[in-house]
C-alpha cells in the first residue's frame, strides 16, 4: 500500500486540555474519541497521526459551538513550543531568515504543515496548507496554524506589526470577532489560498530578539537535529510502539491504522531490517521498563499497567528474565 501518512508531535496540542475546560467540555473524552492518549500530551515530542489532530480539533469545535477554537487555541502558544526550533527562529537576524527556517524545519514538527513565501510587487505572501493523508477538514488546523505564524512574525517585529490583510480558503464563520480581534487586518474568506499578506521589506526588519552570538551554534544544534531524510516507517514504528504500550492499545493493526498502511506492510518493513513487530515491542518495553524502575515517579504495580502487564507479579516475572535481578533490586541499585 502507500507510504505512512503524516505526523504531527503532540506539542501541536500545548493548552489543549485548559482550553476544553474553559468551554465546557471534556478534552480526555474527545481525545480519546480519536485514539489519542490523554497522557501523551505531556510527552509533547511524541509523534502521532497529523489527521487524528485535525480531526480532534474540528470535533472540539462542533462539540463547544466554537468555530474559533483552532484560533483560541493559538493565543495559548508560546515560541518555545516549538522546541530546538523555537531558539534557532529567535536567533535569525530578521524576519525573511526566521520564515526560511521555519519553513526548512518545519518536517520536525508537523509533516503535514506547508508553508511558502511568495513575494510580488512589494507584497510578501505567507502561503500553508495543511495535509494529512486523507480528505477530512482542516478548517480549524489551518487557523491555528495561521495564528501562529502571526503570532511569531509579532514576536519578531514587535506587537504594533500589522499584516496587510488575511485569507482563508473557507468560508466566514457566524462570529469572526476572534479572528478580527487576533489578526487586526482585513479578512478574506472563501479566499483562493489560506495565508497572511504583509509588506515585502517587512520581511528585512531586524528580529529584535536575535542575539548574533549565537547564532551559529544554534544553527548547528538544528543541522544535527534534523535529519536530511523523512523519518522511515521503521523508525515511525517504534515511536508509535512506544506511545500506544502504555494505553493497552498497542497492537499491529493499531500501529498500522495509525500510520495509514495494513498491517502486512508493517510487517514487510520490519522483515526487511530483520526485525519483527513483537521483537519491536518487547525492546520497547524492556527501554520504558528499565526507565520507569528506576525512577521513584510510579509504584510497580503502576509500572506494570503503564506495560501492559495483566498483574504485578507478571511484571516481575518478566523484569528479572530481563535484566537478571527484581525491579526492587534495580530500584534499588539505581539509588546507589
Amino acid at each position: 500500500m502507500g507510504s505512512a501518512k503524516p505526523l504531527a508531535r503532540y506539542a501541536s496540542l500545548t493548552g489543549y486540555i485548559d482550553l476544553g475546560r474553559s468551554l465546557s467540555v471534556e478534552p480526555v473524552q474527545l481525545l480519546r474519541s480519536v485514539n489519542l492518549d490523554p497522557a501523551g500530551l505531556e510527552l509533547q515530542d511524541r509523534w502521532v497521526p497529523a489527521a487524528s489532530i485535525a480531526r480532534l480539533l474540528e470535533l472540539s469545535a462542533a462539540a463547544t459551538g466554537r468555530q474559533d477554537f483552532g484560533l483560541r487555541l493559538a493565543e495559548r502558544r508560546r515560541l518555545s513550543t516549538l522546541g530546538p526550533l523555537s531558539m534557532g527562529i529567535r536567533e535569525e537576524p530578521d524576519a525573511r531568515s526566521a520564515l526560511r527556517m521555519l519553513i526548512r524545519y518545519q518536517h520536525t514538527y508537523n509533516e503535514a504543515l506547508f508553508i511558502e513565501v511568495i513575494e510580488r510587487d512589494g507584497l510578501a505572501t505567507v502561503v500553508l496548507r495543511v495535509e494529512t493523508g486523507e480528505p477530512m477538514p482542516v478548517r480549524q488546523s489551518v487557523e491555528l496554524a495561521l495564528a501562529v505564524i502571526h503570532l511569531l512574525l509579532q514576536h519578531l517585529l514587535g506587537d504594533r506589526w500589522r499584516p496587510v490583510s488575511v485569507s482563508f480558503e473557507h468560508q466566514r464563520p457566524d462570529d469572526d470577532s476572534t479572528h478580527r480581534r487576533i489578526f487586526d487586518a482585513p479578512l478574506t474568506f472563501g479566499g483562493d489560498y489560506s495565508g497572511i499578506v504583509m509588506y515585502a521589506n517587512d520581511l528585512d526588519q531586524p528580529n529584535r530578539l536575535s542575539d548574533p552570538l549565537l547564532r551559529g551554534y544554534v544553527r548547528q544544534a538544528l543541522d544535527e537535529l534534523a535529519a536530511p531524510e523523512a523519518p522511515t516507517l521503521e523508525q515511525r514504528v517504534r515511536e508509535l510502539v512506544e506511545l500506544l504500550l502504555p494505553t493497552g492499545r498497542c497492537s499491529v493493526e493499531q500501529v498500522a491504522q495509525s500510520l495509514g498502511v495494513d498491517r502486512r506492510t508493517v510487517h514487510r518493513h520490519l522483515a526487511k531490517s530483520g526485525q519483527t513487530f513483537t521483537g519491536v515491542v518487547d525492546a520497547t518495553r524492556a527501554e520504558l521498563a528499565r526507565r520507569l524502575v528506576a525512577s521513584r515517579r510510579h509504584t510497580f504495580t503502576e509500572i506494570s499497567e503503564m506495560l501492559s502487564f495483566s498483574a504485578p507479579s507478571s511484571f516481575s516475572r518478566w523484569f528479572g528474565q530481563q535484566f537478571g535481578m527484581s525491579p526492587r533490586e534495580w530500584r534499588n541499585r539505581s539509588e546507589e
